[in-house]
């Protein structure tokens, strides 16, 4: 067992130019930003305590403290990752496949190697880091089917104080016998880790059924169940990647009126619940998933990357559905959410929508804090929110240098550094204010 990590420091200043949401700018407009060319932001114990610009903070800081000075570069609430595949760092950028191809071939072959404690304990520390890295500080993880997989993320993550979202796969058809797990042994297992995990510290358990094509009718009772049993509990899966998953439910779920359908008649729409893709859902699946409260993560790089299809985000917003942002890694390519932002912009241009600068950083912050219904604790610098940061640096490059001297407002900036940026622009990433 790891020792627990030390405490947040009890007072620390940061300074520089900071930018964060208290809305949507979709439906807010120019409201729904925060901006200080120069601010501090004061922390105690590793949450805000207050928010303002430095000329009127730095006389109010106790004598003999000294801002951490970020002075030159930008200060954001940490990225949220609203769905990625710690079991597949290893296949990251494997050639040539739509989704179940690309599962038989790359993805449960490389799942498969978690049974092993030392390969996820391995591959799990390299992923934390990997996030921390991209200036990710909390995310929604699949891991495997594997219980030691979920340990393993867990504690990268707990030592790491970061807020994490997991839950073991849940899988007992049309997969691999090396990945099938049995419905009843599947749902013992999970409730086994909700008990050591869920609520400890900052990590939070899901439940997580793969798909509804790779779960028995009794495996999708017993999950949607045990979601309705535990307090806070999550749940994710994916809905409607791709048309020859859905077509494969459809033949599965013939009495289900949609794709969407089979996992409200399961139990498994609501608060907390997040689905990736949506891509081919309808709009009564759409008027469900907001009704319900139920949220979708736009993964745009594994759309793309899979071929299998553009998300609609302008119809998801006029519903009022909760939307975080996806890397999708294994099928996404980069565990950036800068990189992630430069393919949701292009995926929006080919069907004539838009994608504000000011909307994506809010989607790869609050809006995926909100898609977690976790935005009590994270996602903008609120007083007593958790004090997750990054701070990106516009100058990382000679590209980025120079077409940052030709940017003339804080709008071209932001739309720079997400169509030129990746991991070499985070300057530093802090997690309950201490840097990481």
């Amino acid at each position: 067992m790891n020792p627990p990590p030390a405490p947040p420091a009890p007072l620390l200043a940061v300074r520089g130019e900071i930018v964060h949401f208290l809305a949507d700018p979709a439906s807010h407009g120019a409201t729904a930003l925060e901006h200080f060319a120069d601010g501090i932001l004061v922390l105690r114990h590793g949450h805000v305590a207050e928010l303002g610009p430095a000329d009127a903070l730095l006389a109010k800081l106790p004598h003999g403290t000294t801002p951490l000075d970020y002075r030159g570069k930008l200060i954001l609430p940490g990225f949220v990752d609203t769905h990625v595949h710690y079991g597949q760092t290893d296949m990251i950028a494997s050639y040539g496949e739509q989704l179940l191809p690309w599962l038989e071939k790359y993805a449960f072959p490389a799942e498969r190697r978690f049974a092993d404690p030392e390969h996820a304990t391995a591959v799990a520390e390299f992923f934390c880091d990997e996030l921390l890295k991209n200036g990710t500080t909390t995310a929604s993880v699949l891991p495997t089917v594997h219980a030691g997989s979920v340990d393993a993320l867990f504690a990268a993550a707990e030592k790491r104080r970061m807020r994490l979202v997991s839950g073991k796969l849940l899988m007992d058809r049309n997969c691999p016998d090396f990945l099938r797990d049995g419905a009843i042994t599947g749902d013992g297992a999970a409730k086994a880790l909700i008990e050591r995990w869920h609520g400890r510290a900052r990590l939070r358990y899901a439940v997580t059924p793969r798909s509804a094509f790779t779960s028995s009718r009794e495996q999708m009772t017993l999950a949607g169940r045990l979601f309705a049993a535990w307090p806070e509990l999550h749940l994710q899966s994916h809905l409607a990647e791709n048309r020859s998953e859905v077509a494969l439910a459809r033949k599965l779920y013939p009495e289900a009126r949609s794709y969407g359908d089979v996992f409200e008649r399961f139990g498994q729409f609501g608060e907390r619940a997040l689905f990736a893709h949506c891509l081919w859902i309808d709009d009564e699946d759409r008027e469900r998933l907001g009704a319900t409260g139920t949220a979708i993560s736009f993964c745009p790089t594994s759309n793309l990357f899979l071929g299998s299809g553009l998300f609609d985000l302008a119809a998801a917003q006029a519903l009022g559905i909760r939307v975080g942002l996806g890397t999708d890694v294994g099928a996404g390519t980069s565990f950036s959410l800068l990189q992630t932002l430069n393919e949701a912009y292009k995926v929006l241009q080919l069907q004539g929508q838009t994608l504000s600068p000011e909307s994506a950083f809010y989607l790869a912050t609050l809006g995926g804090a909100r898609s977690l219904y976790l935005e009590r604790f994270i996602g903008n610098f609120l007083p007593g929110k958790e004090a997750d940061f990054v701070v990106l640096d516009a100058q990382a490059t000679p590209l980025l240098a120079r077409r940052m001297a030709n940017a003339t407002t804080l709008s071209e900036r932001l739309f720079v550094l997400m169509m030129l940026g990746d991991d070499r622009a985070v300057a530093a990433t802090h997690v309950l204010g201490d840097r990481v």
